[in-house]
């Protein structure tokens, strides 16, 4: 048996992956994750629950498709929260599709709101997660598959290594 034994996905696992998310009726790409992402399988989940299900006994190198309903995972577009303002009243900063813009209600909750619409009257954001009411398909490609370090578990994630900063340089401003 001269063939090393391959590592599968499963708990206490660090992985490795980049993953595009592709809109299932259009055909076009979401969004890519192209940076190898990592995470200790288990301990944090940074992707919707039904994806890290099927990443379960998966090893580096393969590449899987995992269908998501945006109406599962963040339920149903709520059309009270898409509203329009006059372009004089919204900062300048915000005035580009995209641009994501944290607002807080009268209770201090929080929740981001993102540009979807600019013209020379109005600007339209919507609070609604971009997936919702959509159908996607998640495309990821598993790079690594390895035990993970006390370190990685701890933190749930990849360590990603500091600065190396003399403190004898540093001066105060």
């Amino acid at each position: 048996m001269s063939e090393a034994i391959r590592e599968v996905i499963r708990e206490g696992k660090f992985v490795e992956l980049t993953y595009k998310v592709t809109d299932r009726k259009s055909g076009h790409v979401l969004t890519r994750v192209e940076f190898p992402l990592g995470y200790v399988h288990g301990h944090n989940e940074i992707l919707a629950p039904s994806v890290h299900k099927e990443l379960e006994g998966k090893s580096a190198g393969e590449v899987i498709e995992v269908a998501i309903d945006g109406n599962q995972i963040f339920g149903p577009r709520d059309e009270s929260l898409v509203f329009s303002d006059h372009i004089e009243n919204v900062p300048e900063e915000y005035r580009q599709v995209g641009t994501s813009i944290l607002m807080e209600n009268d209770r201090g909750q929080t929740r981001s709101f993102l540009v979807t619409q600019v013209d020379d009257e109005k600007l339209t954001v919507d609070g609604n997660n971009p997936l919702c009411g959509r159908e996607v398909v998640f495309t990821l490609e598993i790079l690594t598959v390895r035990d993970a370090t006390k370190e990685e578990t701890r933190a749930g994630g990849a360590i990603v290594a500091g600065a190396n900063i003399d403190p004898l340089l540093m001066r105060p401003v």
